[in-house]
């Protein structure tokens, strides 16, 4: 997809985590499609890159759940408007068209012409933190890769995954069966991972399934990564692939280049709508600040229902019908079976 075929979309929203989501839903009620785009390889955000699997108990109506558990509801809840998802992907560009639409661009080329824009990035982009070498990332997508989507490219291989969180441990375990070797490589026998994953590690390792090694990466030139152990000892280990779990941290990004109004990082809105100080960009969830701003996830769903309803005020003028409820609606509950324009 170029700039000179863009993709025409009434909403696209950035940032695939739960107030992404639920944006995504809310649009769908009023017959808004929508398209989504998000850095991170899947659709979660922070719950998925934070807490996957940690206990949440403030979301009305549901006792308790996990980051996992959530955005899978979430995900269930906007199936019916079959959003379009475009992950592993920024937005670079912003700026406005010539015929008052804007035109986005994302770090892998698609382009994308939208009337309104929701802008629901949380504390930024998720980005993998790097590995500290020099010259290292002339071996992205060759020889090194960070928190790859998929694990199946590296069967039959020499694979070194380095990190010490659940997503590095799981790694090496689902690996163990396929691979031609698995050594996980991290700074200290300390790992910050779940019980029954550390367990199952340490139990692999004990029977020669999964190589261990404690040591701070010295070197690695695409064949050989070199360690140096708490012992002062220096150890080789040939490699056709280094899968890198350093964890994930946010960044603003070339948000903070669009000229939208901000304060300390955040983006400032209406808190009537959500709308930021460019006319037809909504902004919902951590990434905005108002007056009593609250993040919470909560809060983040009753945004995403106001900016919703703005949206459909601008993209609709005089067309948008009263407040209606799921629970009688009869257009509504067809919606949520297959979503339709109202407009119509």
């Amino acid at each position: 997809m170029s700039a000179l075929d863009p993709i025409e979309t009434d909403a696209l929203v950035i940032g695939a985590g739960p107030a992404g989501l639920f944006q995504v839903f809310q649009l769908g009620l009023l017959g808004i499609a929508s398209h989504i785009v998000d850095a991170l390889p899947c659709a979660g955000g922070q719950c998925i890159a934070l807490y996957a699997d940690k206990p949440i108990y403030d979301i009305p109506g549901t006792p308790v759940t996990t980051g996992r558990g959530l955005v899978e509801s979430l995900l269930r809840q906007v199936e019916p408007f079959a959003p379009r998802f475009h992950f592993g992907q920024q937005i670079a560009r912003f700026a406005r068209a010539g015929d008052a639409r804007l035109l986005l661009t994302t770090s892998t080329g698609a382009c994308f012409r939208a009337r309104t824009v929701f802008i629901a990035a949380g504390l930024g982009a998720f980005v993998p933190k790097r590995v500290a070498l020099p010259g290292i990332e002339s071996f992205e997508g060759r020889r090194l890769f960070y928190h790859p989507e998929s694990l199946a490219p590296f069967a039959g291989q020499r694979v070194i995954v380095n990190g010490g969180d659940d997503a590095a441990l799981q790694a090496a375990l689902a690996l163990m069966d396929s691979a031609a070797s698995v050594t996980l490589v991290h700074r200290r026998d300390v790992f910050q991972a779940d019980d029954a994953t550390v367990a199952r590690l340490r139990a692999s390792v004990a029977s020669d399934a999964i190589g261990l090694v404690i040591g701070q990466i010295r070197a690695f030139d695409g064949t050989v990564l070199q360690l140096s152990t708490p012992e002062a000892a220096t150890v080789a280990l040939p490699a056709d692939a280094l899968l890198a779990y350093l964890g994930l941290s946010p960044r603003l990004g070339p948000i903070a280049d669009w000229g939208l109004a901000m304060e300390r990082k955040q983006l400032r809105v209406h808190p009537e709508d959500f709308q930021t100080s460019e006319p037809g960009v909504f902004a919902v969830g951590d990434i905005n600040t108002y007056p009593g701003k609250k993040k919470l996830i909560v809060c983040a769903f009753h945004e995403a229902t106001l900016a919703a309803w703005g949206a459909a005020a601008q993209l609709y003028p005089g067309q948008v019908p009263p407040l209606q409820y799921t629970t009688t609606n009869t257009r509504l509950r067809e919606r949520l079976g297959g979503a339709g324009p109202w407009k119509s």
